[in-house]
């Protein structure tokens, strides 16, 4: 009992201060190394209810109105003509790449939101075509790119918005609908406002490759990131590990110097 106590003064009585910064050490590292699994584990039930929506039938944009509820994450398919004078270029976007592929994340481009006049239906659905570099030296300047004239059939993955950017002040108050212009983030309740036309609760996500018309289309999988998660988190716990470590080891050594002393004394 004499050495337990003994132990007990090395490591936590004679070293307040040094067991409270372990603590705080051990649990700033679990706590984030817990919420670093939690995102990995997030990501991946989102992917895992994606597929499975994308494997229940394919609705038509053209046989709706469908709700948000109905449509989100599933396969779409449209038929009608694009209106090119009233695309957005969201800006601040990074370059998607799909699992597995190459390519630079950091380089910045646009999404090209575009309105899609249904055939047969006094209804407007938004696209997001694509992604497109842009041009670093004339940043007003838009990128060329080709759009389809005439009635066309799309297909793609339905979301309720393309994903928003921090973005500086608000929006223009002022804007011409009839012109393309450059956005940080799509409201689709402010476009219909400003169309003043009748269009779906969401986005229609192209998922068409192959197609060259300027855009690119590999998007990347909502799994992206997974690993990047872990590795957070085993460098957190990591931390929390070599915070208790350090704290033993320094107090057993103490201890032991202390039991030598004593030994030379006796």
């Amino acid at each position: 009992m004499k050495r337990i106590n003994s132990l007990f003064d090395a490591l936590v009585a004679k070293r307040i201060v040094a067991t409270v910064s372990a603590l705080l050490v051990i649990v700033i590292g679990s706590t984030a190394g817990i919420w670093q699994l939690g995102r990995a584990q997030t990501k991946i039930a989102l992917a895992a209810n994606l597929l499975a929506r994308q494997q229940m039938p394919i609705l038509s944009a053209n046989a709706g109105p469908w709700t948000l509820e109905e449509a989100a994450e599933r396969r779409m398919i449209a038929r009608g003509h694009y209106i090119p004078e009233a695309a957005i270029w969201l800006d601040n976007r990074p370059r998607p790449i799909p699992a597995g592929g190459a390519g630079n994340t950091a380089q910045a481009g646009f999404y090209l939101m575009m309105p899609f006049r249904l055939e047969g239906r006094d209804e407007v659905l938004w696209i997001n075509r694509g992604w497109v570099p842009r041009n670093n030296e004339q940043r007003e300047s838009l990128p060329p790119i080709e759009t389809p004239v005439g009635i066309v059939n799309i297909e793609g993955l339905v979301f309720a918005s393309p994903g928003k950017v921090y973005a500086l002040g608000s929006e223009d108050v002022v804007v011409d609908p009839n012109k393309p212009r450059i956005a940080q983030n799509f409201d689709l309740e402010r476009e219909a406002a400003l169309h003043h036309w009748k269009q779906d609760p969401f986005i229609l996500r192209l998922e068409e490759s192959g197609i060259s018309d300027g855009l690119l289309r590999e998007w990347a999988p909502l799994t992206t990131g997974v690993d990047r998660h872990y590795a957070y988190a085993f460098q957190w716990f990591a931390l929390a590990f070599a915070g208790f470590l350090f704290w033993l080891i320094s107090g057993l050594r103490q201890y032991w110097r202390q039991s030598s002393v004593n030994k030379d004394l006796g």
